[in-house]
């Protein structure tokens, strides 16, 4: 674990939305040493995220903080915050959703498809799933990328399965 005080900094001049936090030397090197891909990051105590530290390409490290989590915190750019980094060592690198959880169970083609795909992509689509507050909603958007996935045999672009969803999600 590590805990460490810093800034909420605007990703300036970049095409990297919301902020970002810069990760100390020190810090960024025990976690490079231990080769830890995912991280879970807690802020001022309060709110917790699955999250990786990127580089900067300039020997400096960050970590992404959305612009849903600094709304919940109250915090902006310019911001301290108090940061505990641990080691993030869930199977996906963020909560499996129940409702994708069901379907995987219970369809071993989708359960073939999904664990086909690169981590990161499975982040992208458990996060998607995950993410509307109301269940039913979610239910609705793992059907949906469940059969898109059986659909396109795992071939898929984000923007395809956002069409897809839109366009199937009045026939459920």
């Amino acid at each position: 674990m590590w805990e460490f005080e810093t800034e909420i900094l605007d990703h300036q001049n970049t095409n990297l939305w919301g902020g970002h936090l810069v990760v100390s030397d020190l810090v960024a090197n025990e976690i490079k040493e231990q080769k830890f891909r995912r991280l879970i990051c807690t802020l001022n105590g309060k709110q917790s995220f699955h999250c990786a530290m990127l580089s900067m390409g300039n020997g400096l490290y960050f970590i992404n903080v959305n612009k849903e989590i600094q709304k919940k915190l109250k915090i902006g750019f310019g911001a301290k915050v108090q940061v505990v980094l641990t080691e993030d060592t869930s199977k996906y690198g963020m909560p499996l959703p129940d409702e994708m959880e069901e379907l995987l169970n219970q369809d071993s083609e989708l359960n073939t498809i999904f664990h086909a795909l690169s981590p990161g992509k499975q982040r992208s689509l458990l996060y998607q799933i995950g993410k509307p507050k109301n269940s039913d909603t979610r239910v609705k958007k793992a059907i949906l990328t469940a059969r898109y996935l059986i659909l396109t045999n795992g071939n898929f672009d984000y923007v395809e399965l956002n069409t897809y969803i839109k366009e199937h999600n009045n026939t459920l």
